[in-house]
């Protein structure tokens, strides 16, 4: 538990930080948005102030400078008004006509774009002057969107990168674990075997060596699971409505008669894909999973339902209930509520749900207090 929650504190310091980083970038760009517009606006003053000048200039005005502000201008859109008439434009397609409707929506977006400036040649007598941005500045309008782009694109590789190495790990480590854990279970499994047989051949009592046998048999269905991990398993075409039943049945026959078990199915058979081992191993743990939540006294209804081609299997119990932000962390390897526990059953089982048989596993819902649901659900044959 602690391990899970010192991953999910770690997740949302670095989503914060990222978070400050996007910010920072966006409120810079801004800032430079606004500087390089203040100053686009200066040129269109100065561009206005230099046309006044030209249309009132005299034989004894010196017209240099104010020509030389009016030619430098090669990047910002300029439409002059006239009341409604347009008289004149500047960096607009001269092809498409002064007052045509193309050069209308044009001055349509200037408009939007910047406030005009009127230039006053003379008393009651003025021109406005509509200006758009330069290529410069839209470039800059959207070169956030096209760093949040690079950073995004960064970012999921980065991840894709750290779940996969993250995922081989894990693979090697399940496969290491399990293998090593189905050898260790063989030795003394094997001298049991034989101590069995010494057993009968001294005539004990037969009732005796009969639960011994269920607990030998039972050794070496768990040696078999742990043997499966790491390896692709065989999937048989089952009727999983038996194999989960034999499963449930097995538990229920173990565990205290304070567990109210219910099975529900559909009277008929259902055939699906599946290692009977594997699936016998993820009904257990759900079981087991229920009856720990239950601290023992309760009720258990395992159900198998169809829903338009898929088949439902819902384990329920009336446990303490799961909180709704650790509906995915429950599956998460390490994550567990008991004191005593490596947080392994859950994960497992996800494992053996989605990897093996391509099925799906989730919490169908859960509420503190009442109990829990968790579904898994396969593909049914067409």
């Amino acid at each position: 538990m602690q391990f899970s929650e010192k991953r999910n504190t770690t997740r949302w310091v670095i989503i914060f930080i990222s978070f400050l980083i996007v910010s920072l970038i966006l409120w810079n760009t801004y800032t430079f948005f606004q500087i390089f517009k203040n100053e686009e606006r200066l040129k269109m003053n100065l561009w206005a102030n230099a046309q006044k000048t030209l249309i009132n200039a005299d034989e004894n005005t010196d017209v240099d400078l104010p020509l030389e502000i009016l030619s430098n201008n090669s990047s910002i859109p300029i439409i002059l008004t006239e009341g409604s008439t347009i008289i004149n434009t500047i960096n607009i397609d001269e092809s498409l006509g002064l007052n045509s409707p193309s050069t209308h929506k044009i001055l349509d977006r200037l408009k939007k774009e910047n406030d005009p400036i009127v230039i006053e040649y003379v008393p009651g007598q003025f021109q406005k002057l509509y200006y758009g941005n330069s290529a410069l500045l839209n470039n800059l309008k959207y070169y956030p969107i096209a760093l949040l782009l690079i950073i995004f694109l960064f970012g999921l590789l980065v991840y894709n990168f750290y779940k996969s190495t993250k995922s081989a790990t894990q693979n090697k480590l399940w496969a290491g674990m399990a293998k090593e854990t189905a050898h260790q279970i063989g030795t003394p499994l094997s001298s049991l075997i034989g101590w069995v047989e010494i057993l009968k051949a001294d005539e004990v009592d037969e009732s005796i060596t009969l639960e011994i046998e269920k607990d030998i048999q039972r050794l070496q269905t768990i040696t078999e699971r742990f043997s499966k991990i790491g390896s692709v398993p065989l999937l048989e075409t089952k009727n999983i409505i038996e194999e989960t039943f034999q499963a449930y049945t097995y538990l229920q026959s173990r565990f205290s008669k304070q567990i109210e078990f219910h099975f529900e199915a559909p009277d008929k058979e259902v055939f699906i894909p599946i290692n009977p081992t594997l699936h016998g191993w993820t009904i257990e743990n759900l079981v087991k999973n229920a009856i720990d939540a239950m601290k023992g006294k309760g009720k258990l209804v395992l159900k198998i339902e169809e829903d338009k081609g898929i088949l439902k299997i819902n384990v329920s119990d009336t446990g303490s209930g799961i909180h709704k932000n650790q509906f995915q962390t429950i599956f998460e390897t390490g994550f567990t509520t008991k004191k005593r526990g490596w947080g392994l059953g859950l994960s497992l089982t996800k494992r053996i749900v989605e990897e093996y048989h391509k099925g799906k596993i989730k919490v169908l819902k859960s509420e503190i207090g009442i109990g829990t649901t968790i579904q898994i659900s396969f593909k049914m044959n067409a």
